[in-house]
């Protein structure tokens, strides 16, 4: 795929995630493998509903001065890249009824059908302290997914880094995810009102 339209790719994504809440104005990260030994990957002052090519940027597996201007979450994709021939495309994104739900929850196991069929149950994983979880979080996240053979991981609120070979498969679980965890919580909250 030539890089423009990857880029552009990459954009339009962006842009339907942050209306969705998915992304912050300067919060969260989305990347794609371009080679073996290269990625694209949001800037620091990425803007998400207006990713454009000063917004994005190439890094090399190899650290150098372009790593400084990068998302601070290079550090993560890279070594999920490194490790996981199947990522080809990464997102860490902080949907607002998922990371809820992950606050007093420990599995997610949707109701609904699409939620269960395309999902089924998903571990939530706590970061234990917040303090160093950016220290631990670039070997932790790549070790959970070899791990546990799986390419979406939840992380109590934090929120969820996902991969996968196509961008629009990782979007449409993500969606899936965000969807039946607010079907999850109209359903609990139904139940305080009326069964209380």
């Amino acid at each position: 795929m030539n890089r423009q339209l990857l880029k552009d790719k990459l954009s339009n994504l962006s842009l339907s995630m942050f209306r969705k809440d998915f992304f912050g104005i300067y919060h969260g990260s989305l990347s794609a493998k371009i080679e073996s030994n290269k990625f694209i990957i949001n800037t620091k002052e990425a803007v998400f509903d207006a990713i454009d090519e000063n917004s994005l940027i190439e890094l090399y597996y190899k650290q150098d001065y372009r790593w400084k201007l990068a998302s601070i979450d290079s550090n993560i994709h890279f070594n999920i890249y490194s490790q996981i021939s199947d990522a080809k495309f990464i997102s860490f994104t902080m949907p607002p009824f998922t990371t809820a739900y992950s606050l007093e929850h420990n599995i997610i196991t949707p109701k609904d059908y699409f939620g269960y069929k395309e999902l089924g149950s998903i571990d939530i994983v706590s970061p234990k302290q917040f303090d160093d979880w950016y220290d631990r979080a670039q070997s932790e996240i790549s070790y959970y997914f070899q791990t546990n053979k799986t390419d979406i991981m939840i992380i109590r609120g934090y929120g969820v880094y996902s991969y996968n070979r196509d961008l629009h498969e990782m979007a449409k679980k993500l969606s899936i995810l965000e969807k039946s965890c607010r079907l999850l919580m109209i359903d609990n909250s139904y139940d305080k009102i009326y069964l209380d």
